[in-house]
């Protein structure tokens, strides 16, 4: 892609009944366009290690080569993790509930773990 491009990336921000679009420039993160642009959008690690920050990709694609916070099971559903996504293409996104994504790609694992609450050194 030619560098001088820009792509049009059009995020569905559910938490704020919002839809926000802006052109991030080829290859830069979509993050912190926005934020340098005065939209404060969810995240929390800003390593692509977390889920507080996960899109749904509605059509189009990012660069999310970056995050190991998705398994390529989440990915290949459709999901992304906006701290690291970086603009490749014209994309439309939608932020998710963290818990949600948490529970999807964790949930069958935590489940089988048989802990209670509490500290387990007050035995």
């Amino acid at each position: 892609m030619n560098s001088n491009q820009s792509h049009k990336i059009t995020i569905n921000f559910k938490q704020e009944n919002k839809q926000i679009t802006m052109y991030v420039p080829d290859g830069s993160s979509i993050l912190q366009h926005f934020e340098e642009n005065g939209e404060e959008l969810p995240y929390s690690c800003r390593n692509g290690c977390c889920t507080t920050c996960a899109v749904k990709i509605v059509s189009g694609t990012i660069d999310q080569s970056q995050g190991i916070g998705l398994s390529k099971q989440m990915q290949s559903k459709g999901y992304g993790l906006l701290c690291i996504a970086l603009a490749n293409g014209t994309a439309e996104l939608e932020t998710q509930e963290e818990d949600e994504v948490y529970e999807l790609q964790f949930g069958k694992y935590l489940g089988s773990i048989k802990n209670e609450a509490g500290n387990p050194f007050d035995i």
